[in-house]
């Protein structure tokens, strides 16, 4: 089976192997340019700020800071920047701690920053942008977060070693922490130290990760609950927990399989579907399914020993489902690569499809490329969230520094996955299952959109239904599904529906 050497993006995207070039790890000698030396341990900067929400007044102290990680010899080797959010009112009562929940946000690449969830989604301000997500014309707004989950729990915003103002203290010890085993270690060290610093150890636990982020999530439960920390909840946003299912690659059939869903409700969305199709996205995505695991399965199975009558009715119902030209897909031999699909989706109307965020599109005027040139719904989040984080870092939070906060990439050094000799893919799904086994109370919330090309939500269905959990557990794993892509918080009614799918979410998972 062939390794995988995908990266994940971002507002916790993930970012795929063939865009990799649009935000290149910086070089091992310019990396940590920003790097203070020696690294120190400072008390955090904290501020005192309130909104309104819901007609109420909700104060709140912010904490932002640098975490130290140490080693044994107790030499700092990293330092993570944190900005942490705590309601005044019970951070001020000890016993109302022991019941306050306490969530650790972060989101993926490898090599993203915090700031999309922390600005977009769960923190009491966020990035304004046009109502569907899209880029709003500059300078960008700031605004009261109505739909914040600081209501339900104090929040901790993370940035792993490479991300943000997260610093490594030499190239070397940054070239341990970039990778899965580091950094899954230094994390589940910063949630350690935090818990000891801020007396926390009694309070109800949760976890919230997306895209890679749920990978480090799903990794920090099996690993912390050893440490004797184990969770209440888990959310995963937009998750991958194995690779296998969303790489393309020859011999694995699997994302042919996975994404046919997601493409079927992008080619729903451009109205690129038989009127039939186009009435349901409910209807048209349970057709899509089916044929999914069934008709297309087999047909992949069968490769070239397809005979041409079931080769040409599988062409014909590929087409159907995807809205692509039948000629294309007979050519394509039914496996149509996610980065062909979204060039070729819309190449009548020279647009090219998000990879992010399907509903979005971009101009492809050239009509000589087989893949998408840029993924048009990245480049609309990322100038006002770099923009407005910088601003509000200095001016609300009061932590001033001249380092640059690596908001997606230019951080981090090529990622290490541990898997690269062992001829296998990465997953972490039994990681999870164990900390379902040693912590039977533990509940998870996966939340899907259906117009992510990143982290298809038919591949996450996949993984939950191949992990092996007793049906007791099973009951502990709850799914949410937006019209929305990959950041599906960016689109303001699926961030409200979100807000109160993870309302009841983390009630339900309260001791």
């Amino acid at each position: 089976m062939k390794s995988l050497a995908v990266s994940i993006f971002l507002p916790g995207l993930l970012l795929g192997s063939t865009l990799l070039a649009q935000t290149p790890p910086a070089p091992a000698s310019t990396a940590n340019t920003n790097t203070p030396r020696p690294l120190t341990d400072e008390p955090p900067v904290i501020t005192r700020h309130e909104i309104q929400l819901n007609g109420k007044t909700l104060k709140y102290t912010a904490t932002t800071g640098m975490m130290p990680i140490r080693n044994d010899a107790g030499n700092i080797e990293a330092s993570l920047f944190y900005v942490a959010y705590t309601l005044d009112g019970a951070i001020n009562d000890k016993a109302g701690l022991k019941k306050r929940p306490l969530m650790f946000s972060f989101n993926g690449g490898p090599g993203s920053a915090s700031v999309w969830l922390h600005m977009g989604c769960i923190g009491p301000k966020r990035v304004r942008m046009l109502d569907d997500g899209s880029l709003p014309a500059p300078p960008y707004d700031l605004v009261d977060n109505d739909n914040t989950w600081l209501d339900q729990t104090d929040l901790v915003f993370v940035d792993p070693v490479g991300t943000g103002y997260s610093r490594a203290a030499d190239t070397n010890l940054q070239r341990r922490f970039n990778g899965l085993q580091g950094d899954i270690q230094s994390v589940g060290e910063f949630i350690r130290l935090y818990l000891t610093r801020n007396e926390r150890w009694t309070s109800p636990l949760y976890m919230v990760g997306e895209s890679y982020g749920t990978l480090r999530a799903a990794s920090l439960a099996g690993y912390l609950i050893d440490q004797g920390i184990a969770f209440n909840g888990v959310a995963l946003l937009s998750t991958v927990l194995n690779f296998q299912t969303i790489n393309f690659a020859h011999g694995n059939e699997l994302p042919n399989m996975l994404y046919l869903p997601s493409y079927t409700a992008t080619a729903f969305y451009h109205r690129k579907l038989s009127p039939d199709l186009q009435k349901s996205l409910e209807v048209a995505l349970k057709e899509s399914e089916k044929w999914a695991v069934g008709g297309f399965n087999e047909a992949l199975a069968k490769g070239d020993n397809l005979t041409d009558a079931e080769a040409k009715a599988a062409v014909a119902k590929f087409a159907r489902l995807t809205g692509l030209d039948p000629k294309y897909v007979e050519n394509s031999q039914l496996r149509v690569e996610l980065m062909h699909f979204l060039r070729e989706l819309l190449r009548d109307r020279k647009l090219m499809a998000g990879r992010l965020d399907s509903r979005l599109t971009g101009p492809a005027p050239l009509d000589t490329s087989a893949t998408i040139e840029f993924d048009p719904s990245m480049t609309d989040i990322r100038p006002p969230y770099t923009a407005l984080f910088n601003q509000y870092a200095r001016s609300e939070l009061g932590f001033k520094t001249d380092a640059t906060y690596y908001v997606l990439g230019g951080g981090i050094l090529p990622w290490d996955y541990g898997v690269a000799n062992q001829n296998k893919y990465v997953d972490v799904s039994d990681a999870l299952r164990t900390a379902f086994a040693k912590n039977p109370h533990m509940k998870v919330f996966v939340g899907c959109g259906y117009f992510d090309m990143a982290t298809p939500y038919f591949a996450a269905e996949y993984t939950f239904s191949h992990m092996g959990l007793q049906p007791n557990i099973r009951k502990n794993v709850s799914f949410q599904y937006y019209n929305a892509g990959h950041m599906f918080y960016i689109d303001v009614p699926s961030h409200k529906k979100l807000k109160t799918d993870i309302a009841r979410f983390i009630e339900s998972a309260k001791p």
